[in-house]
């Protein structure tokens, strides 16, 4: 934050200003939202703010954004090019292979969202 200032001093600094820091160690972190959709961010780093009274969260890592709604139907072509598709994404964010994204989309019924947290 500030180029050679000791961090020992910074953290000094903030506890006379009322500021605390504490990390959380997390695996994942996801944040749902209004439209279904969801923010997953795996292996990251969390860093809970206490300030004046409030808590703040700082949280960075690697994210997934699932978007939400439903699935549309359509005619078979349309069917089987999304779930190709969603083996194709299931394999590419889960480092999986092509049987278990397959295995994994069945079990969660072509939820994309459920399977992804079951190979994870």
């Amino acid at each position: 934050m500030f180029p050679g200032l000791d961090p020992k001093k910074m953290q000094g600094m903030m506890k006379q200003m009322g500021i605390a820091q504490e990390e959380i160690d997390a695996i994942r972190v996801t944040i749902e939202k209004d439209d279904g959709g969801k923010i997953i961010i795996d292996d990251p780093s969390v860093v809970k703010i206490k300030m004046q009274g409030s808590e703040n969260f700082q949280i960075s890592g690697a994210i997934t954004e699932i978007e939400g709604g439903e699935v549309e139907t359509g005619d078979v072509e349309e069917v089987v090019d999304n779930t190709e598709e969603d083996i194709k994404t299931l394999m590419e964010k889960c480092n999986c292979l092509e049987e278990e994204a397959r295995m994994a989309l069945e079990k969660s019924g072509g939820d994309l969202t459920e399977a992804m947290l079951e190979l994870s």
